[in-house]
């Protein structure tokens, strides 16, 4: 065990540092350590592990979810696919709004401002309800209609029609889930974030099954049943973020009397979220093209996409966790003036997870087919499947990297990096390279799933340039 040097009323001291099971148990716990100050891998594991905690479960959920759906055949998989194709755009209003949140937040907490970071947890949810109304009443009302537009057949319009009114309508719910937690991890508060992401995901996994299939006493809904599980558990999830944050924890609480507009302050968020939500847009608008391109290939693509793609983000989502970190981290650092300590803790979070990720798309490289099989057995799907979790594994320790470099401009405040970066690779580079490898080159899904891959790596590369260059520290927010 390392010992350390701490200064205790005049007298110089040693003090033994914390072992690695006492800094878990203080992560899961809940930390009150500074994120600004002491030894920076410590702050790094302290915020990262309860982010991936947290990641795992929802990344969990998603896994699971379609498990149970799968049951059900492929016109209800592709109802789950295509519909999260179209709440990709929810996530993009979602995530930009989370992100400019955390970097406002955190900045404040980093300048010991916990009022200034309560007023700008206040305004973002201001900004959320408007949202969630503004989204989720059309959508409730012509989801089916939605469905058509992406090129469901008629089956699977009248299979998923109640499922995509719920998903799409009820939005809101995932919206402030997204909203709230961000206000929790801007103020180092991750413990919590994961707790409250666990409450609402244990919820729908309970309910999942009882829904879809009618055990016990609740009815069989089918694939509805499924939307109704997710909306549900999301929307007990933010109860309790809201009685979390106005009860207060050590680093922020909303007072009643914060609860109202404070137009300096909103439109400074909004303005930064604009730009962040068009980024994230431009990401999710792309998956959509990507969508609209497997579709061509016939429902069997559409589901082995959506098992692959699950699959994926069960993987991928610790990865967030850890760039979630990093985002915190600079955002702290800088509102504390320690611009070299936020570049520090970006390189370190970005090497842990090339190495996790890295480990992970060895995994499912060797292991495509038999990690597919747990989902279905259909053998029109399989193998499809397969080959789109074989294929998109390439590019993991790109997605490691970029999703790092991403967030950490993000975490500072500067939103129109990734906006410029995503826009060049996703819209420029992305579609129209899987257009023309399914299309023109007779590769069908397998050439969107390559296009991917090479988007991914290129965005990760810029990243790196960019985020070299420092630009970021000198951003105010």
């Amino acid at each position: 065990m390392s010992v350390q040097e701490i200064q205790t009323g005049g007298v110089l001291v040693n003090a033994a540092a914390p072992s690695l099971w006492s800094s878990i148990r203080e992560a899961v716990r809940g930390s009150h350590q500074d994120f600004t100050a002491g030894s920076l891998n410590r702050a790094i594991l302290l915020l990262a592990i309860p982010m991936v905690l947290e990641m795992v479960l929802e990344s969990l959920f998603a896994v699971v979810d379609v498990f149970w759906v799968s049951r059900l055949g492929a016109d209800a998989v592709a109802t789950v696919g295509l519909t999260e194709s179209l709440l990709s755009l929810v996530f993009a209003v979602g995530l930009g709004l989370s992100l400019s949140t955390t970097a406002m937040v955190a900045r404040r907490i980093g300048e010991k401002d916990s009022a200034g970071a309560a007023v700008a947890g206040a305004q973002a949810i201001f900004i959320g309800l408007g949202v969630s109304f503004a989204v989720g009443i059309p959508c409730f009302l012509y989801g089916p209609e939605l469905l058509r537009l992406m090129g469901a057949s008629p089956q699977v319009v009248a299979t998923g029609g109640w499922y995509a009114r719920i998903a799409l309508g009820g939005s809101g719910a995932l919206m402030f889930l997204f909203l709230n937690n961000a206000i929790f991890r801007g103020a180092g508060d991750a413990a919590i974030a994961m707790r409250l992401l666990w409450v609402a995901n244990i919820i729908n996994l309970v309910l999942d099954p009882c829904l879809i299939f009618g055990l016990g006493p609740f009815p069989k809904l089918g694939v509805t049943g499924a939307a109704l599980a997710t909306f549900t558990g999301r929307s007990l999830g933010v109860l309790y973020q809201f009685y979390r944050l106005l009860r207060g924890t050590e680093r922020i609480r909303i007072l009643r009397s914060q609860l109202r507009a404070n137009w300096t302050v909103l439109l400074r968020l909004v303005r930064v979220s604009l730009t962040g939500i068009v980024q994230f847009a431009i990401a999710h608008t792309s998956w959509i093209g990507l969508v609209r391109i497997i579709s061509v290939f016939g429902s069997d693509a559409l589901a082995g996409y959506t098992i692959a793609i699950r699959i994926l983000i069960f993987a991928m989502m610790p990865s967030w966790g850890l760039s979630n970190a990093a985002a915190t981290l600079v955002g702290q650092n800088l509102g504390a003036r320690k611009p070299e300590r936020a570049q520090i803790s970006v390189w370190r979070t970005g090497f842990y997870n090339m190495l996790f990720l890295g480990t992970i798309g060895m995994f499912c490289i060797v292991f495509a087919t038999q990690t597919v099989r747990l989902f279905t057995h259909d053998p029109m799907v399989v193998p499809l499947a397969a080959a789109a979790l074989r294929l998109l594994s390439y590019g993991n320790i790109g997605y490691a990297y970029g999703m790092v470099m991403m967030q950490a401009f993000n975490g500072a405040g500067d939103t129109v990096t990734p906006t410029v970066v995503n826009f060049f690779g996703f819209w420029l580079l992305e579609i129209p390279l899987a257009y023309f490898l399914a299309m023109r080159a007779g590769m069908q899904a397998n050439g969107v799933y390559i296009s991917i891959v090479i988007a991914e790596c290129a965005i990760a590369g810029a990243g790196v340039v960019l985020f070299r260059r420092g630009r970021w520290k000198g951003q105010h927010i």
